[in-house]
C-alpha cells in the first residue's frame, strides 16, 4: 500500500470515528485491548496487552489514532494491562463463536462471488443460533457482522462465565457434530421389561422436542411424508438412490410409510427395522447440512481478541455492525455496512486487480487502470488492497 493510500484511508476512518457512537462492550476496564495502526511497513503490527485506561475514552481513542483495526478480549482480568497472560490473572471469558465464509465446506472459491459467500455465511449463522438458543437456552448474546468475511456471536449468560478451554470445547463439538452417532442421540423406553435387555423388552425413539436426534427425525419424517403421497413405484425409485438400499428394503418402507406412519411422527426406530436404517442413513446428511462450521479455535480460547462493534474493518472499510436478533434476515452487509461517511462522494483510484464489486444495492465492473468511483467502492478496494488512491 502507497503512503498516500494509507494517508487517505487513516484520515477518513478519522471522519469516520469523528460521527461514530461506539459502545464498549460490558466490563470494558477489566478486557485486554488491542489495535493495528496504518504502518508503514509491509506486514501489520498489532498493539496489545492494553487496558482501557491506557487507551482513555473509547470514542476520544479512536478519533485520535484512526486505527486500520480495533479488539477487545472475550476474557476479564484482574489486571488486563499485563505483558503476558498468567501476569493477567485471567476471572472469566465470554463465548465468541467467528462464522467465516471463506472456510465454510459450501463456498467454492474463486467461483462464489463476496455477496454469495457472505450470503452462504449468513445461513451457517442461522444454523448457530439455533443450536446456541434451543439446543443450550443462551439468552445474553449480540451478533456482529465482522466487517470483512463473515460473522461473531458474543455469548455472556453468566453460566459459561467460568467455563476453561476442555469445557468450551464440548461446546465446539456439539455445535460441529464432532462425534456425533445416532446411538447417541437415541432414548430408550422400556417395554414390559427394564432399560438394557434386548428387544422386545425396549423400544427406541427419536427424541422430537429439539437437539440432533430432533433434528434427524425432522428429516426422516419429511421423507418418509414424501414417500408415502408417492405410488409405490415412484417411491421405490426414490428410496433405491440410498446407499445400500435395494428394492426389497425400498418396498418394506413404502409399506411403512403407508401403515405404521404414526409410529415415525413419534419418532419410534422399532416400529419397523427399515426405520432406523434410514434413520442412521438420513443422520449423516443431516450432520452434514446442519452443523455449524465456526472457527473452532476462537471458541475454546478464554484469551481471545475480537474485533469491536461499530469500529471498521481495515481490510474492506465496511463496518464491523451489531445485528438486532429479529433483523438477521433483512440484514445485507453489503448495504447495511457501508459507512455514510463513504456515501455521497466521488474519488479517483487506480485499479491493479479488476472485477466485479456490488455495494449499496449497485454492481460495478472495473477494469485495471484509473476509474472515478463512489467512494464507498474505492475505499473497499483499497483497503484490500485492488486499489491505490489516485490523483484527484
Amino acid at each position: 500500500m502507497e503512503e498516500r493510500t494509507r494517508a487517505y484511508l487513516r484520515g477518513r476512518f478519522g471522519d469516520y470515528y469523528r460521527r461514530a457512537e461506539v459502545t464498549p462492550p460490558p466490563d470494558a476496564n477489566e478486557r485486554e485491548w488491542g489495535y493495528i495502526p496504518w504502518t508503514s511497513s509491509p506486514g501489520t503490527t498489532m498493539v496489545r496487552h492494553k487496558a482501557l485506561l491506557d487507551l482513555g475514552n473509547v470514542e476520544s481513542f479512536l478519533e485520535r489514532e484512526r486505527p486500520r483495526h480495533v479488539y477487545f478480549s472475550a476474557g476479564r482480568y484482574d489486571d488486563p494491562s499485563a505483558g503476558s497472560m498468567g501476569e493477567k490473572n485471567w476471572r472469566s471469558s465470554d463465548l465468541i463463536f467467528d462464522l467465516d465464509a471463506d472456510h465454510l465446506p459450501s463456498v467454492t472459491l474463486g467461483e462464489d462471488s463476496y455477496a454469495e459467500m457472505l450470503a452462504k455465511c449468513k445461513d451457517a449463522l442461522l444454523r448457530l443460533l439455533d443450536f446456541l438458543e434451543n439446543d443450550f437456552g443462551f439468552e445474553d448474546t449480540t451478533i456482529a457482522f465482522s466487517g470483512g468475511r463473515g460473522y461473531h456471536v458474543h455469548v455472556r449468560d453468566p453460566g459459561i462465565q467460568r467455563l476453561e478451554r476442555e469445557a468450551r470445547r464440548e461446546v465446539v463439538d456439539y455445535v460441529r457434530g464432532i462425534g456425533m452417532a445416532l446411538d447417541a442421540v437415541i432414548d430408550v423406553e422400556a417395554v414390559g421389561g427394564e432399560v438394557g435387555r434386548k428387544s422386545p423388552a425396549q423400544n427406541e425413539y427419536l427424541p422430537t422436542d429439539g437437539g440432533w436426534g430432533s433434528r434427524v427425525h425432522e428429516r426422516l419424517l419429511t421423507e418418509f411424508e414424501a414417500i408415502r403421497a408417492m405410488t409405490e413405484d415412484t417411491a421405490v425409485e426414490r428410496l433405491q438412490e440410498y446407499d445400500g438400499v435395494g428394492e426389497k428394503k425400498a418396498r418394506a418402507a413404502w409399506n411403512v410409510a403407508q401403515n405404521r406412519f404414526v409410529e415415525i411422527e413419534r419418532g419410534n426406530l422399532s416400529a419397523h427395522p427399515v426405520v432406523r436404517s434410514f434413520a442412521e442413513r438420513i443422520g449423516s446428511s443431516v450432520l452434514d447440512a446442519d452443523d455449524a462450521p465456526i472457527d473452532e479455535p476462537v471458541t475454546t480460547d478464554t484469551n481471545r481478541l475480537i474485533r469491536l462493534p461499530g469500529t471498521l474493518h481495515g481490510g474492506s472499510g465496511l463496518a464491523v455492525r451489531r445485528i438486532d436478533r429479529g433483523a438477521i434476515d433483512g440484514f445485507d452487509p453489503l448495504v447495511d455496512a457501508v459507512p455514510e461517511t463513504f456515501v455521497g462522494h466521488e474519488i479517483t483510484v487506480e485499479v491493479m486487480d479488476g472485477g466485479t464489486i456490488e455495494l449499496l444495492g449497485d454492481s460495478f465492473t472495473l477494469s485495471e487502470g484509473v476509474h472515478s468511483v463512489p467512494e464507498y467502492v474505492g475505499v473497499f478496494l483499497m483497503a484490500r488492497g485492488r486499489a491505490e488512491k489516485g490523483p484527484e
